[in-house]
């Protein structure tokens, strides 16, 4: 076999595993393809939990959330994104999150979109879901690196990226809109390939710790 030479890039998995929503379970989560079926479900873990008044964030209310998983999905038709609806131990859907961003080329994406019911939050769910989608981000899919992008204002969220072991690459100033029309501060984090031992090391540890 011909060596490819440093820096060349041997991809781990074919062109399809990018236009394919796998199937990711653990012991708390599971995260499976989002479908329209979906909606009822999702409509009923966003109901009361507040999640939509939050305006530095893109939750839908639950009367938006049709809206919402339709423009998931055919943002997922046109190859731009790969959309999860998450499930809790008992079947229950309690959020939704995708990957976007999408560049096989290099390869990276992006880890967002992300909500959970308040009563998953702060979970070994969450937790085990981040380490699903990173194992899969670079064990299966071979990125060099995955990225997190928030609103400045969004605080939790900062701190839940960094908890997971991400760096804090920078600022983007009025990068995009919030929701409602604002100019949005994009906080931007990402993992590389160099840190995902370490990293999956760290998360498998907070998991064992909600065991």
């Amino acid at each position: 076999m011909t060596d490819p030479g440093p820096g060349t890039y041997q991809p781990l998995a074919g062109a399809g595993a990018w236009t394919h929503v796998p199937t990711l379970r653990g012991r708390h989560v599971t995260l499976e393809p989002l479908q329209d079926t979906h909606v009822p479900g999702l409509e009923l873990a966003v109901d009361g939990s507040g999640l939509d008044q939050l305006w530095f964030t893109q939750v839908p209310s639950p009367a938006g959330v049709e809206a919402y998983v339709d423009a998931a999905l055919q943002a997922q038709a046109d190859g731009k994104v790969l959309p999860f609806v998450i499930r809790d131990a008992a079947g229950d859907i309690v959020g939704s999150t995708r990957y976007y961003g999408l560049d096989p080329d290099v390869p990276t994406l992006s880890i967002g979109y992300t909500w959970h019911a308040p009563r998953v939050q702060r979970t070994g769910l969450n937790t085990e879901a981040k380490l699903l989608l990173l194992q899969h981000a670079f064990e299966t899919l071979g990125c060099l690196s995955v990225v997190f992008e928030t609103s400045w204002f969004n605080h939790a969220s900062r701190t839940a990226i960094a908890r997971l072991g991400a760096k804090q690459d920078g600022v983007l100033r009025n990068h995009k809109r919030h929701a409602d029309g604002t100019p949005r501060d994009t906080v931007i984090f990402s993992i590389i390939d160099a840190e995902w031992a370490g990293v999956k090391r760290h998360l498998q540890f907070r998991l064992d710790c909600h065991a």
